[in-house]
């Protein structure tokens, strides 16, 4: 066994291109958070501390998520990604730039924060499809599931930091100064993406033929297990189980009857958990399963429901560190698992399908959340979450055995591609894997031009 087997985080760290993508994304991320906190500082002082309009503000911040992530997808598959993140990145630093300058100018008001945040979610979303896939092409495919591990802990880092450096700089110097440093943190990004050489990337994708739709990520999708599952997991989870910024909140106020301090501590408990779950995720660099991905579910639903039992204070901030870690172990075992198993040619769409169930479910999950715990209560906000996670978890895989189909014989012997009985993806000339017999399942080609490379040995795809 070679020591980058034994130790798949630093195989994975030893890549230049990966490091100088992950530490330029660190940086702007910490400057991302401290400028949620000061926007959301900004919105009070404007308003004279409304509650509905940070979240407004917040809605419009997000909204853009579910109109244009899918077409985000789109344009992550139809144009190099690393050019198309120079441009979303740029945008998001002129937006950051532009509402520090108003503020510190005084020349801010309420309708341009509403208008530069729903600016800023539109660049968010286009960028988010391009940002998660281009990890893919940095490093090979058996460090794809350590990197994306190593992505969420650079994430959660930056979560943990970026308040709280928010709070230092608002109290020594003002709101106006934390947008301009944000402003600032974007040029680590755009450092890193000029930087990276791709002109051998891990896995390079051929340019796309034809027309770049929609549909075909949703046909893939339905007819591909491995995808589907993580994303109908994910999208229940995403909606009743991940809802943790409320359901804290509510049981901090209502049944702990604390203050924001004691919800700071509890938030803290929760990132902690899902901090240290990333790293575990980095350093084991396991290839994600299904079988791994329903039973981290599981037991993260049960740790949920749990919450809603814990009788004190302490109890329940103590569990949620295990919390928090079940939960960013389910999140990125399901991300890593949906981008091995998409097509490398479809996989910008697929991702966009992906962050569109997992975020798009907190517009439903969150108020929901709320009206249970104004009727029953905070703590069966926590049990209702879990159990419906965990059952999910059981129950989609016996519900989507035997409901995948794959497409006629005849349809893909039309596209070009190589038809056998194993189910395995491979290229249109490599050899056929063993035991596999013509006509009963097809092997995608990397691209049906036979001019063009193929998959090689150790490289398939399946």
């Amino acid at each position: 066994m070679s020591a980058d087997s034994r130790k798949p985080l630093t195989a994975v760290l030893t890549v230049r291109n990966f490091r100088r993508y992950l530490l330029g994304q660190l940086t702007s991320n910490i400057g991302t958070w401290m400028q949620r906190a000061a926007q959301d500082l900004l919105v009070l002082h404007l308003t004279g501390n409304s509650g509905s309009a940070v979240g407004l503000v917040t809605a419009l911040q997000f909204l853009p998520q579910t109109l244009f992530g899918l077409t985000g997808g789109v344009l992550a598959d139809r144009y190099p990604k690393r050019r198309l993140l120079l441009l979303t990145q740029t945008a998001m630093a002129a937006q950051s730039l532009l509402l520090g300058l108003l503020t510190v100018t005084g020349s801010i008001n309420l309708l341009s924060v509403y208008a530069l945040a729903f600016a800023l979610g539109t660049a968010t979303a286009v960028d988010g499809p391009a940002r998660n896939t281009y990890i893919s092409e940095l490093v090979a495919r058996e460090g794809v599931a350590t990197a994306v591990s190593l992505n969420s802990a650079q994430f959660n880092v930056a979560r943990i930091l970026g308040p709280a450096l928010a709070g230092l700089t608002v109290a020594a110097f003002g709101v106006g100064p934390v947008f301009l440093l944000n402003a600032a943190s974007y040029l680590a990004v755009l450092y890193g993406l000029i930087a990276i050489h791709t002109d051998d990337p891990a896995d390079p994708v051929p340019p796309p033929s034809g027309r770049t739709v929609l549909r075909d990520a949703f046909r893939d999708i339905a007819s591909t297990r491995d995808l589907c599952l993580p994303i109908c997991l994910v999208a229940v989870v995403g909606t009743f189980g991940l809802n943790f910024q409320v359901t804290i909140s509510l049981v901090a106020v209502k049944v702990f009857h604390s203050g924001a301090a004691a919800f700071g501590c509890l938030s803290a408990a929760y990132a902690v958990g899902s901090l240290v779950g990333a790293i575990h995720g980095a350093r084991s660099g396991k290839t994600p399963t299904v079988r791994r991905l329903t039973t981290t579910t599981v037991v993260f639903g049960v740790l949920e429901a749990a919450l809603g039992l814990m009788p004190g204070y302490g109890a329940f901030m103590a569990l949620l560190v295990p919390t928090g870690f079940a939960a960013v172990t389910v999140t990125t075992t399901a991300n890593a698992l949906t981008q091995l198993h998409a097509d490398p040619r479809l996989r910008g769409r697929v991702m966009s399908v992906y962050f569109l169930v997992l975020l798009g479910g907190t517009p439903v999950g969150a108020p929901l959340v709320g009206l249970v715990s104004d009727a029953v209560g905070a703590r069966f906000s926590l049990l209702l979450g879990g159990v419906v996670s965990a059952s999910s978890a059981l129950a989609l895989p016996a519900l989507l055995t035997g409901r995948i189909r794959l497409p006629a014989v005849a349809s893909r012997r039309r596209a070009g591609l190589r038809v056998g009985h194993c189910g395995r993806r491979g290229a249109a000339n490599a050899p056929w894997p063993t035991g596999c017999r013509r006509g009963t399942c097809v092997a995608v080609p990397r691209t049906i031009d036979p001019s063009q490379p193929t998959v090689g040995p150790g490289r398939d795809r399946g």
